[in-house]
């Protein structure tokens, strides 16, 4: 089945599922209110779950040429000693900075498709579409409109630095400290992608000065990517996550990605998901009338988001421990035997 689809949000989710949908025959319209695509951004994690959905939307492939293909990982604790490793063939990642994967994104669709600079529509006056696709993101006025501000998402407990520097990094590494975390993966363009996040109050202010004092007496290889960081580079923002909402849908409108489960990042799911969402959503829209379509939706991807979200928290929260650190990462050598 095809029909007439907008989709509010020209992010990650949004251009997923306009690539899987334009290409099964639909006539598809992206409102964007960026006049542009981003350029700037940092390193984001495709999961083989995610890279099938991208597959399926026409575009795995574009990732694959261009993100830098990673299986091995870290946990260090701030002395540098090792917690535990996974080296897996079976979950290979492939590590590609936002801009890229947005410009493969775009590369996919047809010309028009996407309207830059073009706030979402009211729902009111998008009667004349079958269905809507919420993909506007963590501060979603979509969710607020159909389910009350009840339901948007809520400060996490840390906040957060991104950013890159010019190199190479072999591998994944994540040092984990009490109150606070540190991360560092390779990214494609010849670039070393860095995390840090700190326990804080919500919209703390600290900028690349207080990161380098919060972990100047890390080990050498944070400080020496923090001694190569441009400060104009660098993203300072709180995490968030969303509570639990009572459907994803409502209607003819389905909320995808961060407008449905926006999640703390510790796990490196957020983005996999909404790529997920929309895959799903896309190909059940294509099998069914939209009504059942979306009711399907629903019950296929609510519950697992909302594991991912209270499982992204855990993680964030274990990893920074301040007590019980032995048992901690006695449990994590013990995992990643089994990874």
């Amino acid at each position: 089945m095809a029909g007439c689809a907008a989709i509010l949000g020209g992010g990650i989710g949004g251009l997923t599922a306009a690539n899987h949908l334009t290409r099964r025959g639909w006539d598809v319209t992206v409102f964007e209110r960026s006049a542009a695509p981003p350029t700037t951004g940092t390193a984001l994690g495709v999961w083989p779950q995610a890279v099938a959905a991208l597959d399926d939307a026409g575009v795995g492939d574009g990732v694959r040429k261009l993100g830098a293909m990673q299986r091995r990982a870290a946990f260090l604790r701030p002395d540098g000693s090792v917690i535990g490793r996974v080296d897996s063939e079976r979950r290979t990642a492939y590590l590609i900075s936002r801009p890229a994967l947005h410009g493969v994104l775009l590369d996919g669709l047809p010309g028009g498709v996407v309207r830059f600079a073009t706030p979402s529509p009211d729902l009111a006056t998008l009667a004349g579409f079958d269905v809507v696709v919420a993909a506007d993101g963590t501060r979603s006025a979509t969710r607020d409109v159909l389910f009350g501000a009840q339901y948007r998402p809520g400060y996490t407990g840390m906040t957060a630095w991104r950013g890159w520097i010019p190199g190479e990094a072999a591998s994944v590494s994540e040092t984990w400290g009490p109150g606070a975390l540190f991360g560092i993966t390779p990214r494609e363009g010849g670039l070393v992608n860095w995390f840090a996040a700190v326990r804080s109050p919500a919209e703390s202010t600290g900028g690349l000065d207080f990161v380098r004092a919060r972990f100047g007496d890390w080990h050498q290889d944070i400080r020496k990517i923090l001694e190569q960081v441009d400060p104009d580079v660098v993203l300072h923002h709180d995490l968030y996550e969303s509570p639990p909402l009572p459907s994803y849908v409502r209607g003819n409108v389905a909320l995808i990605g961060d407008a449905a489960h926006s999640m703390a990042p510790n796990l490196g799911r957020g983005a996999c998901e909404a790529m997920v969402d929309a895959v799903t959503l896309g190909r059940l829209l294509t099998e069914h009338r939209v009504a059942d379509a979306l009711r399907r939706y629903d019950r296929a991807r609510r519950r697992p988001t909302r594991r991912l979200v209270r499982a992204s928290h855990l993680v964030g929260r274990v990893a920074t421990a301040r007590h019980w650190i032995g048992v901690r990462d006695a449990a994590v050598r013990l995992g990643s035997r089994f990874a």
